[in-house]
């Protein structure tokens, strides 16, 4: 059955060859062609404007459609998944309204959508009940993200029907994508920490205060089967998504104490590990450009509570290259797939909450960029 439409947004149709008019998503405003943004992207727009908040936005295949994160379910605190078709402006909700969601991404071809969600949790209405009562108060959370033991990674199709459960693992699986011919999924899980119990006493510590230590990335065929584990290696390792070929992985990797994040690529067998950031900060959601020259990703290099965009070739040949200078959080990047367009979280709105903006993206001057780039001291594709 078809899920509630939300107010459409887009005021003119999308193109198969992704031309986006600039002011097309009045009133939103241009920013950041004054501070040097304008370098890589251009005609820069606010795209969501409803909810407390929206994030972590992916494109389908034919760049007709934009699958996102948003908080603006009645009755909910959390996240739900949402569709956006640039071809009638239409946005529905393609998740049940329950639970908390996360992580969607498209599927080549068919348009069927991995997601994760917590939505069979049984304890969801009490914890829903807590997370209203928390705001109330005005506390804060203890950490920046929920990694809830209920979710799972879930099929379904554009109007919402579900279609399967493709993990029932205890414990946390999410943050999957899809592979770019559609036959594997790749996914961060902490199965391994469940039940807790079977931890030895200086585990169990370390899950009672970081329980992300214990994530890994795991890969399985799109219907579930064949889930295997692909990295054994202490810290939080997730946010994995297939680069363009779909030869490698790429994915964040935290240090043990979690203050520290960079990004590797990988075989999608677990070996050949490649370093390609090495900031010293929080380098994190690692995406490729449909070239496969280069990917982008978020780094706090600037200052602890500045997020901003930096691009970095495919090897970790050359020092990174800043590509938002808007201070606050720009992250969690993606390209459309024809490579001309980039659309990412940002909280630069009037309400200082996240939401979704859209630009043209120049690949050219780009890849100029990181050819003029220095080389890494370190020795680029550093091998752990």
């Amino acid at each position: 059955m078809r899920q509630p439409a939300y107010r459409k947004v887009v005021a003119a149709s999308l193109a198969l060859g992704g031309v986006l008019g600039p002011g097309l998503f009045a009133p939103g405003t241009a920013r950041g062609a004054q501070r040097g943004e304008d370098r890589f992207v251009h005609n820069t727009r606010q795209l969501t404007f409803e909810g407390r908040r929206s994030g972590e936005c992916y494109f389908s295949f034919d760049n007709n459609k934009l699958v996102f994160m948003s908080e603006r379910e009645p009755g909910n605190p959390f996240c739900q998944i949402l569709v956006l078709d640039f071809l009638t402006g239409d946005v529905n909700r393609i998740s049940t309204g329950r639970g908390k969601t996360t992580c969607p991404f498209f599927q080549r071809d068919t348009g069927l959508i991995e997601f994760a969600s917590t939505h069979l949790d049984p304890d969801f209405d009490a914890k829903c009940r807590a997370e209203y009562e928390r705001r109330e108060q005005g506390r804060t959370r203890r950490g920046a993200w929920d990694y809830d033991e209920y979710y799972d990674i879930f099929m379904a199709r554009p109007d919402g029907t579900i279609l399967e459960r493709l993990t029932e693992a205890r414990g946390y699986d999410a943050e999957g994508a899809f592979s770019p011919d559609g036959r594997r999924i790749v996914f961060c899980s902490m199965r391994d920490a469940y039940p807790p119990e079977k931890l030895t006493p200086d585990e169990r510590v370390i899950f009672e205060r970081q329980p992300e230590f214990f994530a890994e990335i795991y890969i399985m065929n799109a219907d579930g089967s064949d889930q295997r584990r692909l990295t054994h290696w202490p810290g939080y390792d997730g946010g994995p998504f297939f680069t363009a070929d779909g030869k490698r992985i790429v994915w964040r990797h935290f240090s043990d104490d979690g203050m520290l994040a960079d990004v590797y690529t990988m075989t999608t067998d677990g070996l050949d590990r490649r370093r390609l950031t090495d900031f010293k900060s929080m380098s994190w959601a690692p995406y490729f450009h449909p070239s496969g020259e280069y990917c982008i990703f978020v780094s706090n290099k600037l200052g602890f509570h500045n997020f901003e965009l930096f691009i970095v070739d495919a090897l970790g040949r050359h020092e990174p290259v800043r590509v938002t200078h808007t201070q606050g959080f720009d992250g969690l990047p993606s390209f459309s797939w024809d490579g001309r367009k980039i659309c990412w979280t940002s909280n630069h709105t009037d309400s200082g909450m996240s939401q979704l903006f859209l630009a043209d993206w120049d690949h050219q001057a780009a890849r100029a960029a990181l050819a003029a780039a220095p080389v890494r001291d370190s020795a680029a594709a550093e091998r752990e």
